[in-house]
């Protein structure tokens, strides 16, 4: 599928989520534009109470028919109505108070149930995407579009579109005003518009385009951020730490010469609003005062102007902040929509069917799967696993055999064959269903920091405390466990770190186990594990279940005599089969391969495990 496709059906996605949650909001969005209104009321008043104190309290000026009330007040309680004028300033200041800060509350609420729901969406999105797709793209750039891009959308679907509206009203209110106390006066601003309409169009492209280009760079260092630091081992051993200081140097020089860039262009945009201000100001106040002392105006009227004009040009000024705000949370937009694009390789089927009760029957019908086109892991396997076997595959390093795990879970689809599960082809059956009745145990021995029950239940949801135990003396666990200071509370470092090889082993063998999975599948279990470790570990595949499938992925021949059946394979290849006697009788590749790793020390001998 095209990047165009892809684009186009993320645009219509993030739209839908957007317009949905708008939706949703209607009611909230119209109090915060209620209060909107009550803002641009306020400050279209504020002004007009100083007019009339000076106009017709202080300088003692005709008042004018439309305010004979006034008259008579002025006349018989002149402080009093001095008074009322000058509170009306305090109320009117009070009421604008009171309008914003609800329109803000309301707004920022909204904003943050925005943010919410598209990274709930947005979330569920990309675990629902395929391997295919993690294994091509940067981690902290997915970190970047989660996190940092959709906070950026926090007001511009909300906020920034309503105080928009409210600058533009008050503008329109303001320039309306000042045309009718003086439309001579009101030609001196509109003549700066074209200017300063020109320069902020200028501006803001360029803000644009320096926020593309900082959003960018917050990914490329992120990325390499969550990639040293979880590599933090091997930068250590090697004494790289003086090089990776002077990556990470030229990487935040060259994002902090971006956010000098985009910080210099947003302020000349204030620059700019506040010279011209100025200038027409100036300009303002010489031809008013003038028309004052030719009595073609009153001072108020010239109050009045002057307030206006300040105010006038304070919209401005914010509109090409929320400009720049609003480019950075289009440059967002823009990403998160891409991300939202792309579809999972692998789907299930509209009749697709739940995997319950499996027998653990495996057959692979000439299967082929390679990860990039003309490269094949895996060519043409046949083979076939008995419900309850215990099953080996082994073979040189690249041979496949990690690649049928991630087939058999469904994480790729075989390019060409077919795999059946209990006699039904494997594309048949729901993808969660599937994967909750087969356990992996994978080489990399993947924890969480949390407790050990926390980490035994994770292959379960509401698991009991039971069913830990149960899973955890079964994997040959419970002992060590018990030894920790908090048994199983025990929370245990950043994947796995504060326990042994062997113990992190053990604990995912018992997360696979606790959910009593039909197929056990053991990728590597004692590739990186001491003798000791690698023994109890052996011993568990011995003590598990026989009516469970399981087959490991190993390329260390010890102990192959515990196994029903052994495949060897290479490049991709099924080249034997059989068990272990029968193998070394061959003379083939696994015998050549034994004949290398000819120390038996690590046998497991039940009796003599403790």
């Amino acid at each position: 599928m095209s990047q165009t496709d892809i684009t186009r059906r993320g645009n219509a996605r993030f739209r839908t989520i957007i317009v949905s949650h708008l939706r949703s909001a209607k009611r909230h969005l119209a109090l915060a534009a209620s209060c909107l209104l009550g803002v641009t009321l306020m400050q279209l008043v504020a002004p007009w109470p100083l007019k009339l104190i000076f106009d017709y309290i202080l300088l003692q000026k005709p008042i004018p028919t439309s305010l004979a009330l006034l008259q008579t007040l002025s006349q018989s309680w002149s402080v009093a109505v001095l008074a009322c004028l000058a509170a009306s300033i305090a109320v009117i200041a009070a009421l604008n108070g009171a309008f914003a800060y609800a329109q803000s509350f309301v707004t920022s609420k909204i904003g943050h149930r925005l943010v919410f729901t598209i990274r709930q969406q947005l979330f569920a999105h990309v675990q629902a995407l395929s391997l295919s797709f993690h294994s091509q793209t940067r981690s902290g750039e997915l970190l970047t579009k989660l996190a940092s891009d959709t906070q950026t959308l926090k007001n511009a679907f909300t906020d920034i579109p309503l105080a928009v509206s409210g600058h533009i009203l008050t503008f329109v209110g303001m320039f309306a005003i000042m045309f009718v106390v003086n439309w001579e006066l009101s030609l001196i601003i509109l003549a700066t518009m074209p200017i300063l309409v020109s320069a902020l169009f200028i501006l803001n492209r360029k803000i644009l385009a320096t926020t593309r280009d900082q959003r960018e760079r917050d990914s490329h260092m992120t990325s390499r951020l969550n990639e040293l630091l979880s590599s933090i081992s091997v930068v250590q051993t090697f004494g790289r730490e003086r090089a990776e200081q002077d990556r990470f140097d030229q990487e935040s020089t060259k994002h902090l010469h971006i956010g000098l860039r985009t910080a210099r262009t947003t302020a000349a945009v204030a620059r700019v609003v506040s010279i011209i201000g100025a200038v027409s100001t100036a300009a303002t106040v010489f031809i008013g005062a003038w028309q004052v002392l030719k009595a073609r105006m009153t001072p108020g009227d010239l109050l009045i102007f002057v307030s206006y004009m300040k105010n006038l040009y304070s919209p401005i000024k914010d509109l090409s902040k929320l400009s720049a705000q609003f480019s950075q949370a289009m440059v967002s937009a823009r990403r998160i929509a891409d991300l939202l694009g792309n579809e999972p390789d692998i789907l299930d089927r509209p009749d697709a069917v739940k995997a319950d009760h499996l027998q653990g029957a495996i057959r692979l019908e000439h299967v082929s799967f390679s990860y990039l086109e003309g490269c094949p892991v895996v060519h043409d396997l046949s083979l076939q696993i008995s419900p309850g076997q215990r099953v080996a595959l082994v073979g040189p390093s690249g041979a496949g055999k990690s690649t049928l795990v991630s087939l058999l879970l469904r994480l790729y689809q075989p390019s060409h064959g077919t795999i059946l599960l209990d006699h039904r082809n494997l594309a048949d059956y729901e993808r969660a269903s599937l994967r909750h009745n087969i356990g992996v145990v994978l080489q990399d021995t993947l924890l969480f920091r949390a407790s050990i029950a926390d980490n035994i239940a994770y292959g379960i949801e509401h698991a009991t405390r039971e069913q830990i135990i149960e899973a955890a003396q079964e994997a040959n666990a419970h002992a060590f466990i018990l030894s920790l200071p908090n048994g199983y509370e025990t929370v245990i470092g950043e994947r796995g770190s504060t326990l042994s090889g062997g113990q992190r082993q053990r604990i995912c063998l018992a997360r696979a186990l606790v959910k009593q999975p039909a197929i056990l599948m053991l990728d590597e279990p004692t590739a990186s594990l001491d003798h000791r470790s690698a023994r109890y570990v052996r011993e568990t595949i011995v003590r598990i279940q026989a009516d469970r499938t399981t087959i490991v992925i190993t390329h260390h021949l010890i102990g192959m005599d515990l196994f029903d059946r052994i495949f060897v394979l290479e490049q991709g290849r099924l080249v034997e089969q059989g068990t272990h006697r029968g193998l070394l009788e061959q003379h083939g590749l696994y015998a050549d391969l034994y004949a290398q790793q000819s120390d038996d020390l690590f046998r497991v001998q039940p009796d003599n495990v403790t």
